[in-house]
């Protein structure tokens, strides 16, 4: 089975199909999907991407032309929301028992399995443990403890146990090893290797940073010393450590300082000189001076900004379809970049609303005291004669379907949502599992679950439920 990690609140394929050639969003699709499905393992807090019906949108592949062709093909088109759930109802059931990609196993079972009933690569895996085998290292067709810790070690220590280790190890009783396990994980979660400059932590933040070199400022400064994004590592890695609220990384309305290496200690701080945002509009890590740098520039409506912290923090890239939940009426098109388009328009009423809280958010415009800040009727002073209706742009908008007054309530309702527990375990699943969680991972699901109020949104005590998972120690 290919992995993948299906985080994709996207049109689902499903939700573009109307006919063979004419494809139309329509954000009803996820749900319309789940109501037929109730216990598809994607429709528990994570939602089916465009690739289980397209190849790329919006060519279909062999699953998404088997519903098309079937969709009412008497009606006209564009269908509306009530026919197209109607087709969906009869169709979906009605190809459940075909094999559309020939792969040999029928479409019902590759959904609930989790892999693309359109994608003949993609199959049920098999454990390889159906028949007598024998490993004298490793017991492959269950949890090995000794097989977990090496990986801990090499994961989060940054190097392999001694032979003294792993004998000492090999003597203690199950019950022992188990607690010995998580004794040696909250001594690696302090090691340099893992929360240190350029550690793992700071490997994990690269996406979600996106640094540049010859931009950086302060410590190991660029060629043209714009902005410390370093600050952004450090606010990164404090709260993925300790007992620390993941969520703040894009609620914080304060900043974190690395004060020494080896050891490695990190410090909260409510000021720092290389960060200019006003406390009350901080949003952690979408505020930053780096954002204001990279993300925003000279532009007047940072479509930018928001579709990277889309992205970085929920895992959506909008580019690709994912994450789409139009607004109606939307985009308006205050800053007439011809994005009201058809072609332009199902990504943009997305995009687009989703952008407008960043609207007074302001990167070089102004220089001096206006840079890099909040700054208030921020197009009207520096964008007014750009397009005929872009003083309009408001900086009410939504996310995730929500609609929110500002930046700091779009901060507030992505930290409340399932998405962003999901990306967030996503990211250390893949780092430490080696691979993307797959759609019915049931144990990927529980760990994001329990990240929420069990584990009071302590990254650390996910890690303690994630090297207990089989995901983890099987060989």
């Amino acid at each position: 089975m290919k992995a993948r990690i299906l985080l994709s609140v996207s049109l689902l394929g499903l939700a573009l199909i109307l006919a063979p050639g004419l494809v139309a969003a329509k954000s009803i699709g996820p749900a319309a999907f789940c109501a037929i499905y109730p216990d598809f393992p994607d429709c528990d807090g994570i939602r089916p991407p465009c690739e289980l019906c397209h190849t790329q949108t919006p060519e279909f592949n062999s699953f998404g032309l088997d519903i098309s062709s079937r969709m009412l093909p008497g009606e006209s088109r564009p269908l509306n929301n009530s026919e197209y759930e109607m087709g969906l109802s009869v169709v979906l059931p009605a190809i459940e028992g075909l094999d559309s990609d020939g792969d040999g196993v029928a479409n019902i079972d590759e959904i609930l399995a989790g892999t693309f009933p359109g994608d003949a690569s993609s199959v049920p895996e098999s454990s390889g443990c159906e028949g007598e085998f024998d490993n004298p290292y490793y017991n492959v067709c269950g949890y090995d403890a000794r097989y977990a810790l090496r990986k801990v070690y090499l994961d989060v220590c940054g190097h392999s146990p001694t032979f003294d280790e792993v004998e000492a190890f090999s003597a203690l009783a199950p019950s022992e090893q188990q607690a010995h396990l998580h004794e040696v994980l909250d001594e690696c979660l302090d090691s340099d290797f893992w929360l240190g400059k350029n550690g793992a932590l700071w490997e994990l933040a690269h996406d979600k940073i996106r640094p540049v070199g010859s931009l950086k400022a302060g410590e190991d400064a660029g060629q043209l010393p714009i902005s410390d994004y370093y600050d952004d590592y450090n606010l990164f890695v404090w709260t993925q450590i300790d007992d620390h609220d993941v969520r703040e990384l894009v609620t914080a309305d304060y900043y974190v300082r690395r004060v020494s290496d080896a050891p490695t200690v990190y410090e909260q701080t409510d000021e720092l000189a290389s960060q200019l945002m006003q406390p009350e509009r901080r949003a952690g890590l979408m505020t930053t001076n780096w954002v204001m740098v990279y993300n925003v520039m000279f532009t007047a409506l940072p479509r930018t900004a928001a579709a990277q912290a889309y992205r970085a923090f929920l895992g959506f890239d909008i580019a690709k379809l994912e994450g789409l939940y139009p607004i109606d009426d939307e985009p308006l098109d205050y800053d007439a970049k011809g994005v009201a388009a058809a072609e332009c328009a199902v990504c943009h009423s997305t995009l687009d609303p989703l952008s407008y809280p960043f609207r007074n958010y302001n990167g070089f415009n102004g220089g001096g005291s206006a840079q890099f800040r909040y700054v208030d009727s921020r197009i009207e002073n520096f964008f007014a004669a750009e397009a005929p209706d872009i003083t309009s742009t408001p900086e009410a908008g939504a996310v995730l379907g929500q609609p929110v007054a500002d930046l700091i309530e779009w901060a507030q309702v992505v930290a409340a949502s399932s998405e962003f527990l999901i990306a967030t375990v996503a990211d250390y699943w893949s780092l430490l599992v080696g691979r993307e969680p797959a759609l019915a991972d049931g144990e990927f699901q529980s760990l994001w679950q329990r990240l929420g109020e069990q584990n009071n949104y302590s990254v650390e005590r996910m890690l303690h439920d994630l090297i207990d998972t089989e995901a983890y120690g099987v060989p």
